[in-house]
């Protein structure tokens, strides 16, 4: 089991916060059928806290994201599903980092490799709660009418995945580098 560093304790609380933020930053639409959907660009912090923290950026991607759910109405019921999915996508994304022996030395495919592992498991999960807690439990559709619910979020989860791919490995590494100069290793 790896030492519990400072900054390690630092950047989990850092990378938490900015979940939370970042989650305030988006555009909700409203789906005639049922529901809503989000652009969002949290997903970037998820997937960054789960590179720059190896599966330990679970809990600031969970805990940020199940925090903002328990600041709007509209989410504080499924709060604790958030956790879980949120929590998922830093998970996958730093269980690729795992193999490396030296985080700083992890290069651009494989950090890539961990945003896409990471929002692929999020969106399975993301798209399963969807058909079954939000549209078949809470709101009460008949199966298909629910999985036409999840074809109108497939724009906007699309969007946001790719963000999120894009964005996250680049800004690892130059996170990581900005560390490493200031000799704040994250190991």
């Amino acid at each position: 089991m790896k030492k519990i560093t400072t900054v390690r304790l630092a950047v989990l609380a850092m990378m938490a916060a900015l979940v939370f933020v970042s989650n305030y930053l988006r555009i909700t639409i409203p789906i005639n059928i049922g529901g809503n959907t989000s652009f969002t660009l949290a997903n970037i912090i998820c997937c960054l806290s789960g590179l720059l923290l190896g599966p330990v950026g679970a809990l600031a991607s969970g805990l940020g994201s199940m925090l903002f759910d328990l600041t709007d109405p509209r989410f504080v019921s499924e709060c604790w599903i958030t956790f879980l999915t949120k929590g998922a996508m830093g998970l996958g994304a730093g269980l690729v980092m795992c193999s490396v022996q030296k985080r700083s030395q992890a290069g651009y495919l494989r950090c890539l490799l961990g945003a896409i592992l990471g929002c692929a498991v999020y969106y399975a999960l993301y798209f399963t709660k969807s058909y079954f807690y939000n549209g078949l439990l809470v709101e009460g559709l008949q199966p298909e009418m629910a999985l036409l619910t999840l074809a109108a979020k497939v724009p906007a989860s699309l969007f946001n995945g790719i963000i999120a791919i894009a964005a996250a490995p680049p800004l690892c590494l130059a996170i990581r580098r900005a560390l490493d100069r200031a000799h704040l290793p994250l190991q």
